[in-house]
């Protein structure tokens, strides 16, 4: 059966400051595992989730929804300078497009 614990976003990756692998989690920005190898690190991470979640819900506090499991609706705003804005303009223009299918584009890069 999967737990939520098993729907969070988990990364591993090489610290070069520590000299070992760091695990970490998306939805929990404030922990982390440090550990020799990457099964270790992914290891430590989910269990250090684990725990912070299991204290949350004892000390009735809210818990972070994992990130796979949010609804997101594919628009969001953002603010440009002008100049950057009316480059992105003209690039839509010229090319035949929307000015949303050039920042999608670029996005995506």
């Amino acid at each position: 059966m999967i737990s939520q614990i098993d729907k969070y976003t988990y990364r591993v990756t090489w610290s070069e400051e520590d000299e070992e692998f760091v695990g970490l989690s998306a939805e929990f920005p404030k922990l982390s595992w440090l550990a020799p190898g990457p099964e270790e690190a992914l290891k430590g991470i989910r269990s250090v989730v684990k725990d912070c979640v299991e204290d949350m819900v004892e000390n009735e506090e809210a818990v972070p929804k994992p990130i796979s499991t949010r609804k997101y609706s594919g628009k969001f705003m953002v603010r440009i300078p002008p100049e950057v804005h009316r480059d992105l303009a003209t690039q839509a223009a010229e090319s035949g497009v929307s000015l949303n299918r050039i920042a999608s584009a670029k996005l995506a890069h």
